[in-house]
């Protein structure tokens, strides 16, 4: 599993450490029981604070993705794949919908908002 953080990101490096985990775990790179990095390992090849990870695995074990065995290490739950996908495809909703909040303050209307929409999804094809 190779991890890529981007310090110039608004997004916190806890966050983009938990994406790049969890899309691991749904594409099934990391399997069930594999057992992830330890935290000090992690921050140090990741040049990032132990409490960064830590934050990161604690995260993702609330959302059932991960199990932290006390001494023993931090594990890839056994999830259903569908919630790993539904828990993404949230995670796009959120996103979303915090851009149509942004269009909408800055004065867009509906078909507008649709119209920038088309263009980035012609732009991005399968």
């Amino acid at each position: 599993m190779s991890i890529i953080i981007n310090n110039s990101s608004m997004v916190p490096v806890y966050e983009q450490l938990m994406a790049q985990i969890k899309q691991a775990i749904i594409s099934g790179e990391l399997a069930e029981g594999a057992v992830l990095p330890s935290v000090r390992n992690l921050s140090a090849e990741l040049r990032i604070s132990a409490l960064t990870v830590k934050k990161a695995y604690d995260r993702l074990e609330e959302e059932g993705f991960v199990v932290t065995v006390h001494g023993k290490g931090t594990y890839v739950a056994a999830t259903d794949r569908q919630l790993a996908v539904e828990a993404r495809r949230k995670a796009v909703e959120d996103e979303m919908d915090a851009v149509v909040l942004k269009a909408r303050a800055v004065g867009l209307d509906d078909e507008e908002i649709r119209d920038i929409l088309e263009i980035l999804l012609s732009e991005h094809q399968l």
